[in-house]
Formats: structure tokens, sequence, C-alpha cells
């Protein structure tokens, strides 16, 4: 079983018990299969006229309903041998570079990061009939909605961050698993949403992997026939408007959203339209659009907390059959046993910790890229530090205690010293290496040696070493420069023990250690409170009516 759907733990024995109860109980016929998301009915596509962007679907919602509402249909229906036949599944990452999985908390706990991706896919009568531009039946496929999930290594907290689909990345060079086509890496940067073209959703998992150093366990994606369908099994989602919205132009742009001022349950195609609704939503960007998404999401995980009516056998039936139809997973979530134990860890943790993000951005042009507060925010997920500001550092961190290994003498402590002052927008400083090796010499470790063969792109300056017999060494280098022994690590990447000067000390003779980092969530992030049941969208005066 996959890393994190196996944490989930076993069955119970009730669980068992529950499903000898049902084993003879036959569900009812699903509901036709189409695919399924939620995106947009405009698409951008190279080389062609520009789209209408009023006609985009969103699809991430249907993702999350499926993974939480497949947790709460019950011991009954996760050996539905059905269910598992409906659900799809493609390779997890197409890419050639991995991110490494994060370092276990003290008490044995690692994070879950789950990508959720709506596909605007035209591949049936019915997603063509809710995703409109018949001309685009059949063409590749666009990753218009991007989300990702991270679940706490504790499992107390759930940040999620959403992607602009129009966010300008390098998509790297990935293999379509089927015919194996191989992509090359784009040539400069393209929109973000053009990664599931290059082979499959795994592009799409490889291209989030490396803009943001966030190891990625699992994705889920879904389409348009599947947001409709779930929508109406779950009885609807409350949203809402500060004042009557049509969202239609003159031109007829708009997803045609009509709605009175006030709280709302919207389900079926007007839970559609609302996620797709961009013209008559704030400034009618596709940034405003994700704050109605946002909106919508932690609304829906409030009514599947809160709504007795899912207690009704028919009801969540139908919710798991329209579910599974919806689906398209990585090997590590195609069951609904997976799913089912992946709901389990969702479902731990409360509203009121669950924080909604958008990456800050700025435009380029028509599009966006992102910002310094996006890299802080990538940094955060990484660390698992709560987007919420509640419970401290993220996951317990192990205090740097000094090596019981002694360290040799400093006339016998060979230390290579390397330049890695170079960042994304400077240069590396001239001469550190050589400099600092100098330092090194003065002090009494006369094998020390510059090596400026290259200069390397670290953000801080570290002590790395091979082996357990050299960690003395190294900590005996760091102490004597002002480096704290946080900054000594093991690595298998150097043969020996290795000084590396960071931006962090790109002049002087003196290191200064930096100051504690700041880990306040951007006030650029956007952040929505999984509990604020007040939250509701602007309508823009020019898409109102009376």
């Amino acid at each position: 079983m996959a890393r994190g759907a196996g944490r989930a733990g076993q069955v119970t024995q009730n669980t068992v018990e529950a499903d000898e109860a049902v084993r003879d109980v036959r569900p009812e016929p699903a509901p036709a299969a189409g695919g399924g998301d939620a995106l947009t009915g405009d698409r951008h596509r190279p080389g062609g006229r520009r789209p209408r962007r009023g006609h985009r679907v969103l699809k991430w919602s249907a993702a999350v309903l499926a993974v939480v509402v497949l947790g709460a249909a019950g011991a009954g229906y996760l050996y539905y041998r059905q269910l598992n036949a409906n659900i799809k599944k493609v390779p997890l990452n197409l890419g050639e570079n991995k991110v490494a999985e994060p370092t276990p908390n003290a008490a044995g706990q690692t994070p879950l990061n789950i990508l959720l991706i709506g596909s605007d896919a035209r591949d049936t009568e019915e997603n063509q009939e809710l995703g409109g531009a018949r001309e685009t039946f059949g063409a590749t496929p666009l990753a218009d909605v991007q989300m990702l999930v991270h679940l706490s290594a504790d499992r107390t907290n759930l940040s999620v961050i959403s992607m602009p689909r129009d966010t300008l990345v390098h998509i790297p060079k990935c293999t379509d698993p089927e015919d194996g086509t191989v992509y090359p890496a784009s040539n400069g940067r393209v929109m973000t949403n053009q990664s599931l073209g290059h082979g499959g959703p795994g592009c799409t998992v490889a291209t989030w992997q490396e803009l943001t150093g966030i190891h990625i366990d699992h994705f889920v994606m879904v389409d348009f026939a599947g947001v409709v369908s779930m929508a109406d099994a779950v009885g609807g989602v409350p949203v809402c408007v500060d004042a009557n919205i049509h969202s239609r132009d003159s031109q007829g742009h708009g997803s045609g959203l009509k709605m009175r001022k006030g709280t709302h349950p919207v389900k079926g195609e007007q839970a559609l339209q609302w996620l797709r609704t961009r013209y008559g939503f704030e400034d009618g960007s596709d940034l405003a659009r994700a704050k109605a998404q946002h909106l919508y999401m932690n609304s829906m995980v409030r009514q599947l907390r809160e709504n007795a009516t899912l207690s009704s056998p028919n009801k969540l039936r139908k919710l798991a059959e329209a579910g599974t139809m919806a689906l398209t997973v990585d090997p590590g979530l195609d069951t609904v046993k997976k799913l089912y134990d992946l709901s389990t860890e969702l479902r731990k943790v409360k509203p009121e910790r669950i924080t909604m993000t958008t990456m800050p951005n700025r435009y380029v042009g028509a599009r966006v890229e992102p910002t310094q507060d996006a890299e802080k925010l990538f940094r955060l997920v990484r660390e698992d530090i709560p987007l919420d500001g509640k419970g401290g550092t993220g996951a317990p961190k192990k205090t740097q205690e000094k090596s019981a290994d002694p360290a040799a003498a400093d006339d016998e402590i060979a230390v290579q010293v390397r330049n890695g002052t170079r960042t994304d927008t400077l240069p590396a400083a001239r001469g550190r290496a050589s400099t600092v090796t100098a330092l090194l010499v003065d002090q009494g470790f006369t094998k020390a040696f510059a090596d400026t063969t290259g200069s390397l792109s670290e953000d801080r300056t570290v002590v790395r070493y091979p082996s357990a017999d050299l960690e003395g060494d190294a900590q005996r280098i760091a102490t004597s420069l002002g480096i704290p022994l946080s900054a000594v690590q093991r690595s298998t990447d150097v043969t020996g023990v290795t000084l590396v000067v960071g931006a962090d000390w790109r002049e002087g003779t003196a290191y200064r250690a930096p100051k504690a980092e700041d880990n306040t969530t951007p006030k650029t992030a956007e952040a929505l409170n999984g509990a604020d049941e007040t939250a509701c969208m602007h309508v823009n005066p020019a898409f109102t009516w009376t």
C-alpha cells in the first residue's frame, strides 16, 4: 500500500463484520461514466486563437469531495469491487528528478502531500455538454485547476495552496507511460496548465515538485461530470454572495451563474457554475475565482461533517459511486480501501485547522509568476509549519548535539571549501572559497584547500561530512568559524569534510548566523480559515441585477 494511505491503519473488526452484513447487498447502478472534473471552459492553447476565459470549469472540489466522502460512506462500501473497477489509475510522477521524502518527526510521523488536479478533458458527451467549446472535443486536456493539500505529520492541521492556471513555470522532461512519447523540458516558461498534456497528471506532479521542492505522495484528478454528480449526491453546498449576481457579459462570456444576495446551497450544474465563475467575482481574475473555490471547499467540508442526511445508505451509495466514477489517481490510491484510509487521515483535522491559500504571485503581462512570498509559503509546507499560525514551528526538530566522535588535531583535518554564494538573482561573490580557506589556515587548519572549479547555490553556509567518523572534524570546523552545529550535516554527496560558503556570507571574514526565520504565512497568500462561515464573495457591480 502507498505511503500515507497505509499509515491510516487497518480496518477494525467492526468494519469486517459490517462488510459481512452487506456482502449480498448489490449497489444501485452507478451513474454513467464520463470522466468529469470541474475546470474551465475557456482554453489557452499554444498556436491557437485566444479562447473565451468565461467557460473554464473547476475540478478540485470533486476530488476532495470524493476523498472525504468515501470515508463517510462507511464500512459496507469498502468492499464493493464494482467501485474499485470504476477508479482509473496512472503513474504518480513522470519526471526524471525526484524530491526526497520528508524526514520523520520525533514520533516517526511524516506529512502527506496530495496534488488535486482539475482536467478540462471533453472526452465524453456529458463533459462536452457541461464544458462547452465543442470544437475542443477530444483535444489535449489542460490542468486548469491545481491545488496542493498538505496534511501535517501529526495530523492536527491541513494546508492548501492553489496555483493559478496562468502561472508561468518550467515543465520538466516527461515520458508518456502509455506510448513512450518523450516530451522534452519546456523551452523557457509556459503556463502550468499545459503540464497535463505532457503525458498525463504525472507530469503535473513533476512540475510541482521541481517548482516547490515539496515531495508529493499522491494525486487525485477529476473532471466536469464528477463535480455535478457528487454535488447532487451530497445535497448541496452553502455559498454566499454580497449582492445579486449574473455571470454573463454582453458578449456572452461567463459561467451563467445567477443567484440572489445571501447564502444559498448550490448543487449539480449550479455548483459547477460557482466553481468556474470568473466574470462577476471581484476583479474578474483567476485569483478571484480561486477565492470562490476556497469558500466552496471549506463549506463542503463542514457540510460533510454536519449533514445528517449522509447517514442514508442510498445517498451514501450514490455518492461513493459518483466519486469513484469521477476519479483518476496514482497507484497508491487505486482502491476504495486506500481512499477510505486516506479519508480517515484527512478527517482527523478539524475545520478550524484548515487553511486555504493562493500561491503569491505577480503579473507578467497577462500571466503570473511566483514571488518571493511564494517561496516562503513553499518552505513552510516543506518544513511542516502550520499556515494558521498555531502549533509552533511544525514538526519537532532534533537538537544538534556535540559529536561523541573526537575531532582530529586542527592541522590534521582536511577540509574542502567551496563557493555557494550564487542565488537566483545574484552571481557568485568572487573569491569567497579562497578567502574562507585563508581564514582556516590562519587558525591552524593547514590542510584546508579551496575548490575554485565552479560555484554552487546554497542559501546558508553549511559543513557537510560523509560518514560518522568525520562528524567531529566537521563540527570542529564549524565552531572555529562561529557556524552553528545545526549547519553541520551528514551527506553522501561529499567525500570528505566540505564547507560550502552560502549566500548568507557573501562578504567579510566574520560569519554572522542569520536571525530566526519568519514563519508567518504571507499576507499575499490570502489565507482563509476552514471554520469561517462568514466568508462571502464580493460581486462586481457590473454583474449584478435587480
